[in-house]
């Protein structure tokens, strides 16, 4: 359903606890002591001293709003530092084994340059009013996961990059197949992965009533990853700008990552702000105004219109009796300090830098389950599962204390050169507004660290 206001919404009190959902669908947090465990490699016994909680304004708890991934599976297992740390299956990083590799979206060739066009949704524009392109530039997702896996080296797929073309075999696809009255057919394309397996089938089926012509098969981009990955990577993420499908009954998929194979594949498409009113994406509530209070109430009871600046008394937990504003209040004072996305018109660095942090949260979330790495249940979290695009927007792009700990422990960065990295590449993408909230979160959070060190 869509979430229109006449105004925009203040988001005056800030929630950092689950939504009352998560009571209906039977999502029970971990308590206090195993949150704190849970982030350490020791056994912290109950009566422990060292059962500190993380503040809820700098980590709050996961939403669970209707529909959310933890509403549908309230039950999902939480993995701990430990579990993490202890599983025999894991990928290790070795010193011949230690890269990270970024595919740029593979190219095609004159004779298949018709599937190119799939990628443009339908009706949407390519450029904005003003004649500049809204698009994400891979060097862009490179420098964000290389600030993210600091300590590890990331780097571009050398080239030659994979590119769509004929199949050697068979050279009989070189023009779009003609189409039955009322029965679209189906062909594959061939991606050259210049390897010695030559081109790998690539299947793509028609949408008439989709937001996009045609898609293409995940699991058959997936087989092509698997070859193409490098013997020195530890974990490869292809980037795709068509629209992807898993199986025949998804409407689509926005990406998926084969952990033990250390292999990834994401579609930027859906995260495409054009498609946003289409499929209901809450621009003015992404995070950090995910967490706000009226916005919740809004989404699991429906009783109020959400916009305007009406009056509220504060919400328990906001932390609004500290002298220093918290992460997650400095993530939102920088959220309100640039124009609306949701309203007038937006420019075109404001929509790509969207596209970007989109793409960005999504690329970050499936290297980590390369990195072994399972859904977070814990906190509201860059590794939370999420069950929908619309759910995606509410998400962070930090890491909760336990999933930093195990990205620390596997690239064997230090936390806060880690976030100075982050942090850097957020104030060089100020114009957006997830990047310019993330990076306040950041430099709060590092003073949180500084003043939690001097005591």
């Amino acid at each position: 359903m869509s979430r229109k206001s006449s105004s925009r919404c203040s988001h005056e009190n800030l929630t950092f606890t689950s939504s009352s959902n998560a009571v209906v669908a039977g999502y029970k947090r971990q308590t206090l002591l195993q949150r704190t465990a849970a982030a350490s490699t020791q056994v912290i016994k109950a009566n422990s001293s060292s059962a500190k909680e993380a503040k809820p304004s700098t980590f709050p708890a996961p939403l669970v709003l209707p529909e959310d991934e933890l509403s549908w599976d309230p039950t999902d297992p939480p993995q701990s530092l430990r579990s993490w740390s202890g599983e025999q299956h894991r990928n290790k990083i070795t010193p011949e084994r230690r890269t990270v590799y970024l595919a740029a979206p593979p190219s095609f060739s004159p004779e298949v340059s018709f599937a190119q066009k799939w990628s443009q949704p339908k009706g949407a524009r390519a450029r904005s009013k003003s004649g500049e392109q809204v698009k994400v530039e891979v060097q862009d997702v490179l420098e964000y996961l290389q600030a993210f896996y600091h300590g590890l080296p990331v780097k571009l797929l050398p080239s030659p990059n994979p590119i769509f073309t004929n199949d050697v075999d068979d050279m009989e696809v070189d023009l779009p197949p003609k189409t039955a009255k009322g029965k679209p057919e189906r062909q594959t394309l061939w991606l050259n992965t210049h390897t010695p397996v030559g081109c790998v089938g690539i299947r793509s089926r028609p949408m008439p009533k989709g937001e996009f012509s045609h898609q293409l098969n995940l699991n058959d981009l997936l087989d092509a990853a698997i070859e193409i990955l490098p013997k020195d990577a530890y974990a490869f993420l292809m980037l795709v700008e068509h629209d992807i499908y898993e199986d025949e009954e998804d409407d689509f998929v926005c990406g998926r990552a084969y952990g033990g194979s250390r292999i990834a594949v994401i579609s930027t498409a859906r995260y495409n702000p054009a498609l946003d009113m289409k499929q209901n994406i809450e621009r003015e509530h992404g995070w950090p105004a995910s967490h706000c209070e009226r916005y919740i109430k809004w989404c699991v009871d429906g009783l109020e219109e959400v916009g305007g600046d009406k009056k509220r008394k504060r919400e328990e937990g906001e932390s609004s009796g500290e002298n220093v504003m918290s992460p997650m209040q400095a993530a939102l004072a920088a959220h309100n300090s640039l124009p609306s996305l949701a309203q007038g018109r937006p420019s075109p660095a404001a929509l790509s830098a969207l596209w970007l942090a989109r793409a960005c949260r999504t690329a970050a979330h499936e290297l980590g389950h390369c990195f072994g790495i399972g859904h977070c249940v814990y906190y509201a979290c860059s590794m939370q599962g999420t069950a929908s695009i619309i759910e995606d927007a509410r998400q962070p792009l930090y890491l909760c204390p336990i999933d930093l700990a195990k990205v620390l422990n596997a690239t064997g960065a230090n936390l806060k050169e880690r976030y100075q990295a982050l942090l850097a590449f957020c104030e060089g993408k100020n114009e957006g507004q997830v990047f310019k909230a993330h990076g306040a979160w950041i430099k709060a959070r590092l003073d949180e660290i500084m003043r939690e060190e001097s005591n």
